[in-house]
């Protein structure tokens, strides 16, 4: 079909014709004679909530940008993802093929005011045949014809008009009826398929002309003119019929009209012609829209010839109409189409609301409606559903879940972006003007950690630690440095990245990786995580690999030093071996406490958040220390005892005396042979002296296979402990430790 639809043809024509149908004409005295007139204008007012809602919603998102095929699927998959728009493309293709089955069963009905004894079913089926053949074969000539059948329905709507004016008795009006039969929300349900006509030129945008400009203009007329209609229908049959004659005659409308079913019938059969065969045409067009965007299967993306593109489609969504035949009725089968619909038009709404709340610099829609009549539309849409029917509603929202959980799962790279980056970052800006206003202190400092690795894929022990230490609560960045100058154009930036995102993404590390060309790495890791950060969000602790090379080591040392200056605490992690999974038995952390320099209380942080991630869950926690004495030793247990009952940390505490013939060196190698990781103080270096405290350290860790060396340089430097929380503790044992430590004793923690 060539895209040469106007506003007229393409949209307002199929969605008044869809709209003023076979629910007005068949179901509509029926409800009006079950609930009474005041219950059916109420449901005509929230129902025309709902679609005036969905209809400014779309049409704002029609007119910001390109509308391609699949009309609704388009608008939500290009706004919320693939994954999203996949979960609902399927409802929605669902609802606009179960549709035809539901005007088949309009039609079989009206038949029978001819043929009395017409089986339903098998009618319903035959008529389902028949539409699929025209518009398969002749579907621009059947859109062409619907200027003739709406003439058909103006005419039957005046015959109608012209009875109630002629024949109708005001003081006979039934405002409520009390049969019991039939709920509010049941009426609701089976009356809501009326106003799904909405979207009928949204389905075939793929079709129009100009769609920016012909979906709001023809739908919201449309709509309008099908509010005013059903405001004025009911009270005319309830002036001009009895609720007996309501409830008992689905074609009541023959006996009102003037011309009786000579002109109503013409009308209806028109009506529901014109639904069926935009319902059917619509289907296949969504479920071509999925296949494209690779969430259905190829077969019905329509890639061959033009005339033959939507066969496949429309095959199936024949084959599914004629099996919703089995529902039985068309009531039964006007609760399952409103079910669908009510999924879709809800995720319409919260499109256009999320695209209005993103602050996205693109959205600029020709027509701006506010967000919260979006959002109160959705959030209507999701009520509704389970007013109706709680069970079937949510059997629905669980399998759009299950749907989304499947697709998400699956990589799929789309060229357009979606309103979610756009409402997260206003998101995130909103917080971080309101952490701004908060000042960090000891109480809510939590580690948001800068990891330098040289090779993602080599250090990955190194990086898992740091996602461990952060348990969900930090940002972690990794990052790797690149020697160079940016003005060299073969630097592979843009490709390491990437392969450090594929790599993060197999080993389930949710940190955050990136690139960075420096002259020099050690000036590097000080420009890089001075910058790192916005905000009141950036990064407070760095996390180095022990490097082999005596050179870097000093030069790690020194960069100690200026991180430091920075308010940048530094952990240096120093694995023999890709150790972090060796044990399958209970874990065990030893933190070697000092308290000379204060890094204790970082370590046993470290540690305890270690402790909270699944692997490391039943893991034990050994505070150890070396006493020079036993009134020190005393000391020191009295302390912890009491710290580790106020900070709420469950850690055993081990206070050795000093071995007269034993190196504080050997005895923590000894002592803690058996650890899985150690921690241990990093005390500053004086300038020069870095190469010496080197090997200091590499003759301190000796076999021990993961150690970490901590320096604390954060805000709670010697205040792990809230300041409320401090009278507890006799803090003056902090600097308990003697001047004249041995020569070999580590940098103090």
């Amino acid at each position: 079909m060539n895209k040469k639809l106007g506003t007229f043809l393409g949209v307002y024509t199929p969605t008044v014709l869809t709209i003023l149908g076979v629910i007005m004409y068949l179901r509509f005295g029926w409800l009006v004679g079950h609930l009474g007139l005041f219950k059916i204008l109420v449901i005509v007012l929230l129902a025309h909530v709902i679609t005036a809602a969905t209809t400014l919603s779309f049409s704002s998102v029609a007119t910001n940008g390109r509308v391609g095929v699949g009309g609704a699927y388009y608008i939500i998959s290009r706004s919320l993802g693939l994954e999203i728009g996949g979960s609902i493309g399927l409802p929605l293709f669902l609802s606009q093929t179960f549709s035809v089955t539901l005007y088949s069963f309009g039609l079989a009905e009206s038949l029978r005011f001819v043929w009395p004894d017409v089986p339903l079913q098998p009618a319903a089926a035959v008529i389902i045949l028949f539409v699929g053949a025209v518009s398969m074969f002749g579907a621009g000539a059947a859109l062409k014809a619907q200027v003739g059948l709406m003439a058909v329905v103006g005419l039957s709507l005046i015959a109608f008009a012209a009875g109630v004016i002629t024949g109708g008795d005001p003081s006979g009006v039934q405002l409520s009826a009390g049969t019991g039969e039939v709920d509010f929300w049941k009426g609701f349900a089976i009356f809501f398929p009326a106003v799904t006509g909405a979207m009928a030129g949204l389905g075939l945008s793929g079709d129009l002309k100009d769609p920016r400009h012909s979906i709001p203009r023809g739908a919201i007329l449309a709509v309008a003119t099908g509010f005013v209609v059903y405001l004025l229908v009911p009270i005319g049959l309830a002036i001009t019929a009895s609720p007996e004659s309501l409830r008992s005659d689905p074609l009541v409308w023959t006996t009102v009209a003037l011309g009786g079913a000579w002109l109503v019938l013409p009308g209806l059969w028109s009506a529901i012609f014109s639904s069926a065969v935009g319902s059917v045409l619509g289907a296949p067009r969504t479920l071509q829209a999925l296949a494209r965007d690779g969430l259905a299967p190829r077969f019905f993306a329509g890639l061959g010839k033009p005339s033959l593109e939507l066969v496949p489609g429309m095959s199936l969504s024949l084959l599914i109409a004629l099996a919703a035949v089995l529902l039985g009725d068309l009531n039964a089968v006007a609760t399952v189409v409103s079910m669908f619909f009510l999924t879709v038009y809800g995720t319409t709404n919260f499109v256009a609301a999320f695209e209005t709340l993103s602050g996205d610099p693109s959205w600029r829609p020709q027509l701006r409606v506010h967000w919260s009549v979006s959002l109160i539309g959705g959030i209507g849409c999701l009520a509704v559903m389970f007013l109706i029917s709680p069970l079937p509603a949510f059997v629905a929202l669980v399998a759009e879940l299950l749907l989304w959980l499947l697709l998400s799962r699956k990589e799929r790279a789309a060229g357009w972006g979606d309103a979610r980056r756009g409402l997260f970052e206003s998101l995130i800006r909103w917080a971080l003007v309101r952490l701004a206003e908060r000042p960090v202190s000891s109480r809510n400092w939590r580690p948001h950690t800068l990891v330098f690795v040289d090779g993602v894929e080599r250090e990955l022990d190194l990086v898992r630690y740091a996602d461990w230490f952060s348990q969900g609560r930090g940002v972690v960045t990794v990052c790797e440095l690149v020697e160079g100058d940016l003005a060299e154009k073969d630097l592979g930036i843009a490709a390491r990245l990437e392969s450090m995102k594929r790599i993060l993404e197999d080993e389930e590390l949710v940190v955050f990786p990136e690139v960075d060309v420096v002259r020099n790495l050690a000036e590097g890791i000080v420009s890089v995580a001075q910058a790192n950060g916005m905000a009141g969000l950036s990064s407070n602790t760095v996390i180095l690999g022990w490097p082999t090379s005596p050179e870097l080591q000093a030069e790690f040392l020194r960069v100690q030093r200026r991180l430091a200056r920075l308010g940048k605490s530094l952990v240096v992690g120093r694995f023999k071996l890709r150790t972090a999974f060796r044990r399958k038995g209970r874990r065990v952390v030893d933190v070697w406490w000092g308290g000379l320099q204060n890094n204790g209380d970082l370590m046993l942080l470290l540690a305890y958040l270690l402790t909270r991630n699944a692997e490391w869950r039943d893991a034990r926690v050994r505070i150890k220390s070396v006493a020079t004495t036993e009134t020190m030793k005393e000391q020191t247990a009295q302390f912890l005892q009491r710290m580790l009952g106020v900070i709420r940390i469950d850690a055993d505490y081990e206070i050795h005396l000093k071995v007269k013939d034993m190196s504080v060196r050997e005895m923590i190698q000894a002592e803690s042979a058996d650890a899985d990781v150690v921690f241990l103080g990093l005390a500053p270096t004086a300038p020069g002296d870095e190469a010496e405290a080197a090997e200091r350290l590499e003759q301190l860790v000796g076999d021990l296979p993961s150690v970490f060396f901590v320096h604390n340089a954060s805000l709670f430097t010697g205040d792990l402990l809230d300041s409320s929380e401090t009278t507890d503790v006799d803090t003056a044992v902090r600097s308990r430790l003697p001047e004249d430590r041995p020569e070999d004793e580590p940098p103090a923690s």
